[in-house]
């Protein structure tokens, strides 16, 4: 509705006054200019009026159908929210109602609506209303009348229940298998307190190996984790230093069999592939020690810890070997074959007699340098392989292949075939031999074969019957 300014009343004064006749002529003239000026200004405000007109808006324009006023409506649970479904068409949106994520959405200016429909294909086509179902939820009913709201968020609690349920039980899995981090935290903690180096462990170990108030026991202990230390060529050279190696080797003299053999594995493991021990070992007469322990009568556990200590002496160490050979090592090891009880010794030796045999060949068919050839003049002075046709080791270690391990024929195989070049006389004349070879064959014949259809074509027994063939083609 709209209110506009009337005219002003003093144009109706003018016109409809019943004095007008009664005044005198100069009482109208001045009333009429009087007049005139207020009827002036009644016109000019007249003509303005309409820049000022007001526009009354009605309280019921200001309200929707529902009797709510725009933007007071209460904003709707997204769960109870009806859910628009698109098509290729513009289609009229409802307030309150959810439009699908992707859909093209746009203002009708002519109506004032809002609008939405399906977003075009790149072919110029746009998906169904049962693809874009699809595309959003799978295949679902999503039908608004088969589930209530209220069933939803009950079916929406129970899940949220369930998954609550099997986090519990997947962190309970986890508390049993593994500890708290903070016990870890307190547990490095006081590791954090008593952390201590190689050499300060190795200075307690030996202290406690050489206290005269230490017990057997005691002592066996430390000599068990020292063991574990020397075995790295800088802390064996450590050991060497603060005197424990000078230690051990006189342990090798205990009357306890238990000292004894322990004394002799740290020993073996501070020479392994250290010269610097080895030479100060064979200096502190470590290898008379060794070979008297394998000479007498001792527990087996203490003569293979005596074996393992002297191997390690006398690999890659030439002067050792020449040693070895002079102090009658050969015969020492002869002997523990003519003993019984030492059968798990024999494959020890004769590893090593062909480790030792096999180190001088290859330096000698290496390429020689300055170095190298004082290393060959040194090793040219160890004639172990005339010692070992001498003593008899020919006819000894062919005897060791009637052994039924696989393992102990490969080593005697390997140490058989290093010595056919110096022993073939002997090894032609020896029927034993020949037969043992010939069976050996047949056998391995067998497991090459089973292996070959395996689909092992290069396998162990094929290496083993290898073996066989090259030293029966060598005595031919």
């Amino acid at each position: 509705m709209f209110l506009r300014a009337k005219p002003c009343f003093c144009m109706r004064l003018v016109a409809m006054s019943p004095w007008a006749g009664l005044l005198s002529t100069t009482a109208r003239v001045s009333l009429l200019l009087l007049l005139g000026s207020v009827l002036f200004s009644c016109s000019s405000l007249g003509h303005r009026v309409p820049e000022f007109a007001l526009t009354k808006i009605e309280e019921s324009d200001m309200k929707d159908d529902s009797g709510k006023e725009p933007g007071t409506e209460d904003d709707a649970d997204p769960e109870d929210l009806e859910v628009f479904y698109p098509t290729d068409q513009w289609q009229t949106l409802r307030p309150g109602q959810a439009v699908p994520a992707g859909s093209h959405v746009r203002l009708n200016l002519q109506t004032g609506e809002r609008e939405a429909k399906l977003p075009d294909r790149e072919n110029g086509e746009s998906d169904t209303r049962e693809e874009r179902r699809t595309k959003r939820l799978g295949k679902v009913d999503v039908d608004a009348n088969s589930f209530t709201s209220e069933e939803l968020k009950k079916a929406l609690a129970k899940m949220k229940e369930s998954e609550k349920a099997e986090r519990k039980a997947r962190e309970e899995e986890v508390r049993k298998k593994f500890r708290p981090i903070e016990q870890l935290k307190e547990e490095f903690e006081k590791l954090n307190m008593k952390i201590e180096t190689d050499y300060e462990i190795m200075v307690k170990l030996i202290s406690k190996f050489n206290s005269s108030a230490s017990t057997l026991d005691e002592k066996v202990a430390a000599l068990y984790d020292l063991e574990y230390y020397v075995h790295q060529v800088d802390n064996a050279k450590d050991f060497l230093s603060m005197g424990g190696l000078r230690l051990v080797i006189e342990g090798l003299n205990s009357s306890e069999a238990s000292l004894k053999e322990h004394a002799a594995f740290v020993l073996g493991a501070a020479l392994s592939s250290n010269p610097k021990v080895q030479i100060e070992a064979i200096e502190g007469g470590a290898l008379q020690k060794l070979l008297v322990i394998l000479a007498t009568e001792q527990p087996l556990a203490v003569r293979k810890k005596a074996l393992f200590a002297l191997s390690s002496m006398l690999r890659h160490f030439p002067y050792a070997q020449q040693q070895f050979l002079k102090l009658g090592g050969l015969q020492v090891l002869r002997s523990l074959f003519r003993q019984k009880g030492m059968e798990p010794l024999h494959v020890r030796v004769v590893t090593l007699l062909y480790d030792l045999i096999m180190e001088k060949m290859l330096l000698e068919d290496s390429q020689h340098g300055e170095q190298m050839e004082e290393k060959i003049q040194q090793y040219q002075q160890v004639r172990l392989v005339p010692a070992v046709v001498e003593q008899g080791w020919c006819a000894l270690v062919p005897n060791l292949l009637a052994m039924p391990e696989h393992d102990t024929r490969e080593k005697v195989l390997k140490l058989v075939g290093v010595l056919v070049a110096f022993c073939r006389e002997q090894y032609r004349g020896d029927p034993a031999l020949g037969t043992t070879l010939r069976l050996l064959r047949s056998e391995y014949e067998e497991l090459a074969a089973e292996e070959q259809r395996e689909g092992d074509k290069d396998g162990y027994f094929r290496e083993l019957l290898g073996s066989v063939n090259t030293i029966i083609q060598e005595l031919r």
